[in-house]
């Protein structure tokens, strides 16, 4: 066993099996991706049952399951109860698929091949720079999805998935004017315009995007009736005008900094004398700490050559791009607000 007399406090006694728990840490991925294949969770979600009973309802092989779920439960993913059946945990709940804000979508887009081949390929990557993916599919992730329909659907399904319980955390943090128009940029399906637009019924909104994700748009119902319209287009060539607050919702981290600068001086050409530009992004604080942003970083080397920001960069950025910052406000998910006014 690996140990230093001298270890510094909260070190692993057994830094062998730490590192190599680190460097297996793709069997995590796997396990999660099979809990979510199966659904798992909804199964359990009347109560604990047996690898056995789950098994027999999912059709799958009873002593690999049980596997499977211990492993998991490792991780805080199912608990093994006194008498051998397993339960949900709260982080087990936004794997099941009928609740609201659920992960499942997130789940299956974030095991998919298309990613995990992605990330196996990061040494290449970071020695030749640029995306792993595109030397991968041979073309860059956005431009796959436009050939590969499922490819595109598991995407639109993932990023609307993960972007639900930021949406609401950002329109309860933001003060988002009582009136005006909202101009939701590379929007998606329109979750976060349908949040700000609930919590303020005086407000109306453009979402603009490309045509897949219209088209799976998440603004019907009455109550949002008359205040909203879609827009398909490019925001490296324009954006809509006249809006009164433009959002950029995991928009830039996409990008390296010129595609960036591009698509911040489409907005500042649309925008007006006091318009506002909502950035919400994950803002990368210094020091060792974890952060899901410094994880979101790599994998957007990986997949996009795009990148996470500190606010120093968000700054520099945004001011090439002819824009102030103002001010970056927390939220209570992992994303923070950057807030822009063009000079």
């Amino acid at each position: 066993m690996a140990t230093s007399p001298n270890r510094p406090t909260g070190e692993p006694r057994d830094l062998t099996a730490h590192l190599m728990d680190l460097a297996l840490g793709h069997l995590f991925s796997a396990a999660l991706r099979t809990a979510a294949h199966h659904r798992l969770a909804d199964h359990l979600a009347g109560g604990p049952r047996t690898a056995e009973q789950l098994a027999a309802t999912t059709g799958t092989h009873a002593p690999h399951l049980r596997r499977v779920l211990r492993y998991l439960a490792t991780r805080g993913i199912f608990r093994e109860d006194a008498a051998g059946a397993y339960q949900l945990t709260p982080a087990a709940q936004p794997l099941r698929t009928d609740v609201p804000d659920s992960l499942h979508g997130a789940v299956l887009m974030a095991t998919d091949e298309l990613f995990l081949r992605t990330s196996a390929a990061m040494p290449e990557a970071v020695e030749h720079g640029g995306a792993s993916f595109e030397r991968i599919f041979g073309a860059p992730l956005f431009a796959h999805l436009v050939t590969d329909p499922a490819a595109r659907r598991l995407f639109d399904d993932g990023m609307s998935s993960v972007s639900a319980p930021v949406d609401e955390a950002v329109a309860a943090t933001y003060p988002f004017p009582a009136s005006g128009t909202v101009v939701d940029i590379g929007g998606g399906r329109g979750g976060l315009l349908r949040a700000a637009l609930r919590r303020h019924p005086q407000l109306t909104g453009v979402l603009f995007d490309q045509a897949p994700p219209l088209a799976h748009h998440l603004l019907d119902g009455d109550e949002l009736k008359g205040r909203w319209r879609t827009q398909e287009g490019d925001f490296f060539e324009s954006v809509p005008e006249g809006g009164d607050l433009y959002v950029l919702k995991h928009v830039l981290h996409d990008w390296a900094d010129e595609p960036c600068r591009r698509i911040l001086r489409s907005c500042h050409r649309a925008m007006t004398a006091g318009s506002r530009l909502l950035v919400i992004e994950s803002v990368l604080p210094p020091g060792n700490a974890p952060h899901f942003g410094k994880t979101m970083d790599v994998a957007m080397m990986a997949v996009l050559d795009g990148q996470e920001r500190t606010a120093e960069e968000f700054a520099t950025l945004l001011s090439a791009g002819g824009f102030r910052l103002t001010r970056v406000l927390p939220t209570p998910a992992f994303p923070s607000i950057v807030e822009a006014v063009a000079e």
